[in-house]
């Protein structure tokens, strides 16, 4: 046989292993280039901001690149090590390592660069839809059009030739380093089939740590951390505890736990048990390691996601919260100009006027922190923006009472307020005591008054009062501009961009798409990070199990020849498969839960929602490698005799 005959022979026979890195290779390959393809498209210049649309997404090429790099030279170092049993054989019977390996490198090339054109295909036909779905999701109003890059296509075949290199390299060594004794033993794995004391110290410290890094993030931005040394400690104590703790857990805490359903089971193991549970009790050590990094990488890909999405999700209610209208100004010959353009052109509109007063006060009786002289401001002496109850139309104060409304998640975090207390403003040199009623989280003044702290809401007596004995700097006007009807929206924000404004002037509209555009362009590239993230780890974790179905292959044919039909193995193999691929993924939502929950307030306004629909996508991606697993399993199992 010669030595083209036996590369497509051996093509033909492993293609059935081959078919998920094939689509892998192909997903990450079309993903790169259409991502180098949106890198070098003139309609990015669209985008305007802080955030440049092309640097971010040269950004995500290569971050994207990384983790497909990781993933190939891992991939090839499974599948070269599944074949030790082959290339023994092929020394056996005379072939020279150079032969072998230069059999290798025309398989490869052959599946590798056939792959990689067709991913290039599909990304070249992707990258239209690709540049859409950003669009759409930062609401730009340009037309999409699909266009070739030469350039995106020289530095694709660039890229994943040189990682073709290194995987070249790393067979050579391979080859270099076995002996054909070695190579028989590659897929060989033991493990201890004993549970000693140590299992269980190593099994309650994974516990400990996880739990102990849990609990701190929970408390990581409240007032018991005031230096940023401090931060930094907590955050990388919780980054060690976790990830340690998550090795131990596979490391010790599983075998612990399945020592104890051995034993309580008394060593009477049905085939569901033993094609489960006993044979991950022997394999989960060994693995422990990759099984880290998979739950790592999951929370990671989960949690990023999850923090962009929250930022675009909350990007309206931000506007919303910032300008406290749908137009806000501060001069009042501003505002005329703009009402009568509104008026010009038929858009019917709602106009409040709400006066404003800055004056110091003392909020130190009512924030719920023990150790107040380490704040980086005198709470004795906030200067906060004072507005009369009638001006909110919503909110009723009695004489010497006071309400804060207005006030934002973050600063909660780190300036919790009590229910009740005293508060103080200064009126006339003279501090005025005021029964504090609670906080509100409407929004009446814009941003340019409050900063972010909330807004004291006071009866018309008291702030008539302010009015006369505060200094008239210290006065300024919030003049809001509200739509009648929604859908003039549109019309009345290019009437506002054409105009001139002499004092500040914001719109809610324009304020929502900046917002929009910077968080949309971050999930936009995060999201298709994280779906490298899931393709890559989900299709290692099937590798894995490909390499363990085989060597339970002798122990399916030996229990089939006892009698046992398919429809025996079929719930065992499905509990294996939901345990190998479920602990991860539920140990990755976990991580990335408290990850979120802990600083999800720097990134939006709203948690749930977003964090909980990433979590279901993800789950429901993840979960087809686990089908794909069980469905190798039972083709193991109809090959068992």
């Amino acid at each position: 046989m010669s030595m083209k005959q036996l590369v497509f022979r051996n093509l033909k026979q492993n293609i059935q292993h081959y078919y998920l890195y094939v689509f892998a290779l192909m997903f990450a390959s079309a993903l790169y280039f259409a991502f180098v393809t949106l890198q070098y498209d003139p309609a990015l210049d669209a985008i305007k901001g802080g955030v440049k649309g092309a640097a971010a997404v040269r950004t995500g090429a290569v971050l994207l690149i990384v983790i497909v790099a990781i993933f190939l030279l891992y991939a090839n170092t499974l599948f070269i090590q599944r074949r030790g049993h082959e290339i023994a054989l092929l020394q056996l019977i005379g072939m020279t390592k150079r032969n072998i390996f230069l059999m290798l490198a025309a398989e490869n090339a052959i599946l590798y660069y056939g792959t990689l054109i067709i991913g290039i295909s599909m990304g070249f036909a992707a990258s239209k839809l690709l540049m859409m779905i950003l669009f759409k999701i930062i609401d730009i109003p340009v037309k999409a059009s699909l266009s070739f890059s030469g350039r995106a296509l020289v530095q694709t075949l660039i890229v994943f030739s040189v990682i073709n290199v290194f995987m070249m390299g790393m067979n050579r060594l391979f080859l270099k380093k076995q002996t054909i004794v070695s190579l028989f033993r590659t897929t060989s794995t033991t493990e201890a089939k004993h549970v000693s004391v140590w299992n269980m110290v190593v099994g309650m410290a994974g516990i400990v740590l996880i739990g102990s890094g849990y609990g701190i993030s929970m408390k990581l931005f409240s007032s018991d951390w005031k230096s940023v040394q401090g931060l930094f400690m907590a955050m990388a104590f919780i980054l060690g505890a976790v990830i340690i703790g998550t090795y131990l857990f596979f490391k010790g805490t599983i075998s612990f736990l399945f020592h104890l359903w051995r034993k309580r089971k008394g060593g009477y193991l049905s085939i569901d048990d033993v094609l489960s549970m006993s044979s991950l009790m022997f394999r989960i050590k060994s693995n422990a390691l990759l099984l880290t990094i998979i739950t790592t990488v999951s929370a990671i890909a989960i949690g990023l996601i999850s923090l962009s999405y929250i930022s675009y999700y909350s990007a309206e209610q931000a506007a919303q919260n910032y300008v406290a209208a749908d137009f806000a100004f501060t001069d009042k010959k501003d505002a005329a100009r703009f009402t009568a353009a509104l008026r010009s052109h038929d858009i019917r509109y709602r106009e409040t006027m709400i006066d404003v007063i800055e004056t110091p006060t003392d909020i130190s009786m009512i924030l719920d922190i023990a150790d107040q002289s380490r704040l980086q401001f005198q709470p004795s002496a906030a200067t906060l923006s004072v507005i009369s109850d009638t001006s909110t139309g919503r909110i009723d104060v009695k004489p010497g009472e006071a309400v804060l409304t207005g006030y934002q998640d973050i600063l909660r975090q780190f300036l919790p307020f009590k229910e009740t207390g005293m508060i103080r403003l200064e009126a006339n040199g003279r501090m005025v005591p005021l029964h504090y009623l609670g906080m509100k989280k409407d929004y009446y003044v814009n941003y340019h008054f409050t900063h972010g702290m909330p807004t004291v809401v006071v009866d018309q007596t008291m702030f008539a009062r302010l009015q006369k004995e505060t200094d008239p700097q210290m006065k300024k006007v919030h003049i809001g501009i509200h739509l009648t009807d929604e859908t003039n929206i549109e019309r009345a924000d290019q009437l506002f961009q054409r105009m001139e404004f002499s004092s500040i002037a914001d719109s809610r509209l324009i304020m929502s798409r900046y917002q929009k555009q910077t968080f949309g362009l971050i999930m936009f590239v995060v999201t298709f990070l994280g779906l490298a993230f899931l393709v890559t780890s989900g299709c290692i974790l099937y590798f894995k199990q490909m390499g363990a179905g085989e060597e339970e292959r002798p122990n399916y044919t030996i229990l089939r020849k006892l009698g046992f039909t398919e429809n025996d193995f079929f719930t065992g193999i499905r509990q294996k498969q939901l345990f190998y691929f479920g602990v991860p993924l539920l140990l990755g939502l976990s991580h990335s839960y408290f990850a979120v929950r802990s600083g999800w307030f720097f990134f939006g306004t709203e948690l749930w929602t977003p964090m909980l629909t990433v979590m279901a996508i993800y789950t429901v991606c993840y979960s087809l490698f686990g089908m794909l697993a069980v469905r190798y399993d039972k083709q193991l199992l109809r090959e068992a005799l």
